[in-house]
């Protein structure tokens, strides 16, 4: 039976960096993946545009969009940040760019970009690769793994990485099997939840509108006439409800106020603009269109796919002439500006959560190496330990930083010539 220094459960983006960063030390790598090919997470991230990293370059500003577990992410950060990301991806030819909000994607806007890059760094590290291989099980020997099981036999170490991701995305083989094997070595998961997902909303007109990207608005989560978030940024309706960059970040915020009753958002169409003065620029509308239709008198106030929706719910007469729309239908319209309010009915579940919140607990992981406190030969990396960020690159950044970390503090020590650059 071959022995290798290190094995690495899981193709994913943690999984590759650590498979790779370890073979460049010197190690004999084998990388073991259940799918056909790595990566498959890669291809629909981003919408099939992978947004590799965030162009945050201070690590604790980085560190602190994963609010009270970001401290732990700094070692990580600070060994491979989102410089060495940049630098890692441009060095093998593949030129980034940075877009609205400090995200940062291929130039060409393709993830299969990214993922030719990752299979040509496992062949150009000598990392020997297994596909189609599932694992089924971890041995152990006292207070360390001794090999892994798998569809293909049993593999034996002197290290192991798990790697294996979260619940979201479970059509690229994301179904939770690193959290089993975490548990029946010993290690506390924190709850797994969908995050990053999209909210279902009770009103039935948001798939007239599916089209329209909506920029620079705010979405503020009320319950019991309180407001409990906000964010400003993009978002878009879809069929069964609302979606987008902001609605995502907020998801988990509102996950944890439907346990408690009632939740409603509310959409500000004019962030920038105060209630008062853009009253006063609805009167100025008016006044403008003074003998014309209320219907014709929205144009330059409102993208003209939501015209039709504001004059349903404003309730006035399409045909009433605008000098006549009195205080009380101009303040429901200001209303629909600044405080449109959709009902929530559910957020998404993992079929549609772009990351998982919670995971293996911190606390039973040495963050400064990514080692377990339970076992001295195993090492965590990616999306299963519990470490969620908000979009923008801050989660796919989580994986490149802890699985380069995983991979070298695993073979520290091994002197064998390097094996590639």
């Amino acid at each position: 039976m071959k022995n290798y220094d290190l094995i690495v459960v899981g193709g994913g983006p943690a999984g590759i960096f650590a498979a790779g960063f370890a073979a460049q030390a010197g190690a004999r790598v084998l990388l073991l993946e259940k799918n056909r090919r790595c990566g498959a997470k890669v291809l629909i991230t981003g919408k099939g545009r992978c947004n590799v990293t965030n162009s945050e370059e201070d690590p604790r500003r980085f560190a602190e969009q994963f609010g009270r577990n970001g401290k732990a992410f700094l070692t990580a950060l600070y060994a491979f940040g989102v410089q060495e990301t940049v630098d890692f991806f441009e060095s093998r030819g593949l030129k980034l760019r940075v877009e609205r909000g400090g995200r940062i994607f291929p130039e060409r806007g393709k993830a299969a970009d990214v993922q030719r890059v990752l299979d040509s760094f496992l062949r150009e590290t000598g990392v020997e690769l297994l596909t189609e291989c599932r694992v089924t099980g971890l041995k152990s020997a006292g207070e360390r793994l001794s090999a892994v099981q798998t569809s293909r036999g049993e593999f034996v170490a002197e290290n192991f990485v798990l790697a294996t991701g979260g619940l979201s995305y479970p059509e690229t083989g994301c179904t939770g099997d690193g959290y089993a094997w975490a548990t029946e070595t010993g290690h506390r998961l924190v709850a797994t939840e969908p995050a990053l997902v999209p909210v279902k909303l009770a009103e039935n007109w948001t798939g007239e509108l599916c089209d329209l990207n909506l920029k620079n608005v705010r979405i503020s989560l009320q319950q019991h006439d309180k407001i409990l978030a906000e964010r400003f940024g993009e978002a878009f309706f879809t069929r069964q409800g609302i979606g987008g960059p902001i609605v995502l970040d907020l998801s988990s915020e509102i996950r944890a106020a439907l346990k408690k009753g009632a939740v409603q958002l509310l959409l500000d169409l004019k962030p920038a603009v105060a209630p008062q003065l853009f009253d006063q620029r609805l009167q100025r509308e008016l006044a403008a269109h003074s003998n014309k239709d209320f219907r014709n008198a929205l144009g330059n106030l409102l993208p003209k796919d939501l015209i039709p929706l504001f004059l349903r719910l404003s309730e006035i007469d399409p045909y009433k002439k605008c000098h006549s729309v009195s205080k009380a239908e101009r303040a429901r319209l200001l209303q629909l500006f600044k405080a449109l309010e959709l009902q929530v009915t559910a957020v998404g579940g993992f079929d549609k959560a772009i990351v998982t919140s919670g995971g293996v607990a911190l606390q039973d992981i040495d963050m400064r190496s990514m080692r377990s406190k339970r076992l001295e030969n195993l090492y965590f990396a990616g999306e299963m330990i519990d470490l969620d960020g908000p979009t923008g690159g801050f989660n796919l950044q989580v994986c490149w930083s802890t699985g380069y970390l995983a991979g070298i503090s695993a073979v520290q020590g091994i002197s064998r010539p390097s094996q590639g650059s």
